[in-house]
């Protein structure tokens, strides 16, 4: 069986032989110093995207990092059968802990719409209001349930989904609620809010790998512009003031924040 904390102890040793800080093993492999800290206090495990890479670094072998000690030739075979069983084991769990989990939350939106449905029968005869959260029920289910079932690959699908179907969300939401300035405004909202995730999407994946520091600052700059924009937009539309108070507060806030971002970036770089 896979034990975190003996890999997590064996990692910190090899990385000290080869005379590297938490924080250039982590450059080297364009991660955070945060996520080698983990691994060598036993709270997670290295993906297996970048092992092959840290095995190299650290002059051992897959098979020494999942035994979590050096492997003598002797009893090198019977550590690489035990320790593709443990992994294949890990990956199964964690697969029927997504399908459960996922199951659940697709279960619990649906007895939601259900209770929609039979109150508003019970209270109109047929269906009337209940058109509207069970609506917006389906449309929180298609962006959530990739996230849910994939992790973090099924964030871009999450987004993906979003960016396809929300205009079509707010259209049926603007003929059943029967206002037209649903589907005018909101679509004139949602398109450069969803070009906002998706360059705050962009700024994590290139970024904030290597440092999630950097990137949170950065999605806070970019998040300036953002507001202006949409209220610019509803300025246009609704006669909204293109910046009160509370908007220059949060300005005011988004700019400090991004600061403090760039100093702990800064700081954990020296």
């Amino acid at each position: 069986m896979v034990n975190q904390t003996e890999i997590g102890k064996f990692i910190s040793g090899c990385r000290k032989e080869k005379k590297l800080t938490q924080a250039e093993l982590a450059e080297k492999l364009n991660i955070t110093d945060r996520a080698v800290s983990k691994w060598e206090t036993g709270k997670s495990m290295p993906d297996s995207s970048i092992m092959l890479e840290l095995c190299e670094i650290l002059g051992i072998t897959v098979n020494e990092l999942l035994s979590g000690q050096k492997v003598s030739v002797e009893s090198y075979e019977r550590k690489a059968d035990e320790n593709l069983v443990a992994l294949k084991r890990r990956a199964e769990n964690n697969k029927n802990r997504t399908v459960i989990i996922s199951i659940l939350f697709s279960a619990a939106l649906f007895i939601g719409v259900m209770v929609c449905f039979i109150c508003d029968i019970a209270i109109s005869g047929h269906f009337t209001w209940s058109l509207i959260p069970a609506s917006s029920i389906a449309f929180a289910w298609v962006i959530a349930f990739p996230g849910l079932i994939a992790g973090r690959r099924g964030i871009a699908v999450s987004l993906l989904s979003c960016s396809v179907f929300v205009i079509p969300y707010l259209y049926l939401l603007s003929r059943l609620l029967g206002v037209k300035e649903v589907i005018s405004i909101g679509a004139a909202v949602s398109v450069p809010s969803i070009a906002f995730l998706w360059v705050i999407f962009a700024v994590c994946f290139f970024i904030g790998k290597k440092d999630k520091w950097t990137a949170s600052g950065v999605s806070l700059l970019c998040a300036v512009p953002f507001v202006f924009v949409i209220n610019l937009i509803l300025s246009r539309m609704i006669e909204e003031p293109v910046a009160d108070v509370w908007d220059l507060l949060t300005v005011f806030v988004l700019l400090v924040l991004a600061v403090v971002s760039f100093l702990r970036a800064r700081a954990g770089r020296k």
